[in-house]
């Protein structure tokens, strides 16, 4: 598939999910970015946000199946990832298939679930597939989790442990909208006369993956490779940071910045579509020392001040 045939379907996927979500262009640009390059999303924000139906919404839009699995402390593994249940008429034991076993699986408030769960979470998000009384059975492709988790309210969850944080390609919030932007909400509900919003698919499966291949071909001079990598160097040599990014994190800014340019209609990668990433890649990844625990918006904060000093490289169009 070629990148214009690309980036129109991409363009088309948007337009599509803008009849739900209203006033976010950007973020549903960022999150066809992560579709296109096959990675996993935490949106984190406050209640009542959207975040459930932006993930109807795209898996809607891409024609992909798509499940929800609410997270609680007594969720099991065996409730996400199904199981053996005995069939009395056949006298056999029949697999069940759990929420997983889907395109799109919206992980609601992922952290309230206990670690034990989480792991069988890990594995379908890093191999893509689901290991059941030692059988291994693959995911549907593409695959791909859209976790969200509440960042008031704390009690009764359990953190996300830094190797599963890791495997989300970036960590984004949806933000308030604005007073016309929500006035438009309201304006657009009372016209359609129900809670639904209808949209129609403008991809399918198949189709996403020959998009994704096409991601492939774009085209990343070196000098903006040594610049990825010089991002997550430096926030490994900062004092202010325990932990720094995993090579996970280079690979990130590889991933979506190649998809990003696609989605502009370009076969090559500029700088900026680097920096567009960098909070979104690096704020979730970071682990800073425990004075700065306690600080309002200290990982933006030292991210921004990090990485404004690495040199942005100058290229050639």
């Amino acid at each position: 598939m070629e990148i214009e045939r690309v980036a129109e379907r991409s363009q088309r996927v948007v337009v599509e999910v803008e009849k739900a979500i209203i006033g976010k262009r950007n973020l549903l640009r960022q999150i066809m970015t992560a579709v296109l390059a096959g990675g996993h999303v935490l949106l984190e924000d406050y209640p009542g946000l959207g975040k459930t139906l932006l993930a109807n919404s795209f898996a809607t839009a891409l024609g992909l199946v798509f499940k929800r699995i609410q997270f609680t402390p007594d969720l099991l593994p065996g409730d996400i990832t199904g199981g053996y249940v005995f069939n009395r008429a056949s006298g056999e034991f029949e697999l069940r298939t759990g929420p997983l076993f889907a395109n799109i699986v919206l992980a609601d408030e992922i952290n309230r679930a206990s670690p034990k769960t989480q792991s069988a979470l890990l594995e379908a998000m890093q191999e893509h597939q689901v290991t059941l009384e030692g059988e291994t059975m693959q995911l549907p492709r593409p695959f791909l989790v859209l976790a969200t988790q509440n960042p008031i309210e704390y009690e009764g969850t359990f953190p996300l442990p830094e190797a599963q944080l890791d495997r989300f390609l970036m960590k984004l919030s949806v933000g308030y909208p604005s007073p016309d932007e929500e006035q438009e909400i309201l304006q657009r509900r009372r016209e359609r006369q129900q809670d639904n919003v209808s949209l129609k698919p403008i991809t399918n499966a198949e189709e996403l993956s020959e998009m994704r291949q096409a991601i492939e071909q774009v085209y990343v001079d070196p000098d903006i490779e040594a610049y990825m990598v010089a991002l997550v160097t430096a926030t490994r040599k900062d004092s202010r940071i325990a932990v720094g990014a995993s090579p996970r994190a280079s690979l990130a800014f590889l991933k979506l910045a190649r998809a990003w340019a696609v989605l502009d209609g370009r076969n090559f990668v500029l700088p900026d579509d680097v920096k567009q990433f960098i909070q979104p890649v690096l704020a979730h990844r970071l682990i800073l020392q425990p004075d700065l625990w306690m600080k309002r918006n200290a990982a933006q904060d030292v991210i921004q001040k990090v990485t404004s000093a690495v040199p942005v490289p100058v290229t050639e169009v």
